[in-house]
């Protein structure tokens, strides 16, 4: 297969045509290969005889040459371009390796963090375990205590309502005895009454009999001549 570096002109061409350039431009900051290229050309023209005296094979010659020497413009602008663009990617690749450097150490300080205050949770979610389970305990003892406090409470409350049936009999008891001595004291009053006047009227009638027994020893005891 034949380069196409080394392909023939058309029959149309005419020998003395000159190849064009179709090499984009020059890249930002580097030195213009066209130019050198062309400065190339001219020393290569100044040397190259007159195309109209050549024959086929000459001219096809030269034609490849200059094909070969495009070619290396070509190439010569996209290795320059390439060095551009592998220039600004290392910058790129540099800064971005700052930033993942620094990312990585802001990550390992989030995960840092994460990782206290996931410590903090589970510290936390011990403790709350922890006083959930004395609340529980301390739930099942204040039920015990309770249901051991109803116990004492119903035969406390038991003993209550034996002691206020004997002291409801007592007291009725007591009512009943009072009634009776209220009712014995009424009779004893009455028949104390009655001892009174009796004696009352015994003491009168004694004092009586003892002014008629004293009128009789006087009366008796008297002179018979001072009878009136």
């Amino acid at each position: 297969m034949i380069s196409p570096f080394f392909k023939k002109k058309e029959t149309s061409e005419k020998p003395s045509d000159q190849p064009q350039d179709l090499a984009p431009g020059p890249a930002p900051d580097q030195a213009d290969p066209a130019a050198e290229a062309g400065d190339e050309n001219k020393a290569y023209g100044a040397n190259v005889p007159d195309k109209s005296k050549m024959d086929k094979k000459s001219l096809d010659l030269i034609f490849a040459v200059e094909q070969m020497i495009q070619a290396k413009q070509h190439t010569e602008l996209q290795v320059n371009e390439l060095q551009d663009r592998l220039t600004h990617a290392s910058g790129n690749i540099e800064r971005l390796n700052r930033d993942a450097r620094h990312l990585n150490k802001v990550i390992e300080e989030r995960e840092k963090s994460i990782l206290e205050l996931e410590q903090k949770i589970v510290d936390k979610n011990m403790k709350v375990d922890q006083v959930v389970e004395d609340y529980r305990e301390l739930q099942r003892k204040m039920s015990a205590e309770i249901e051991e406090l109803k116990s004492v409470i119903e035969l406390e409350q038991q003993k209550y309502n034996s002691l206020l049936q004997k002291h409801n009999d007592t007291l009725g008891e007591k009512n009943k005895r009072i009634h009776e001595l209220e009712e014995k004291i009424g009779r004893q009053e009455v028949e104390n009454q009655h001892l009174k006047q009796k004696y009352e009227a015994t003491h009168q009638e004694k004092v009586y009999l003892a002014n008629m027994i004293s009128d009789f020893t006087n009366r008796m005891s008297a002179p018979l001549g001072r009878d009136n």
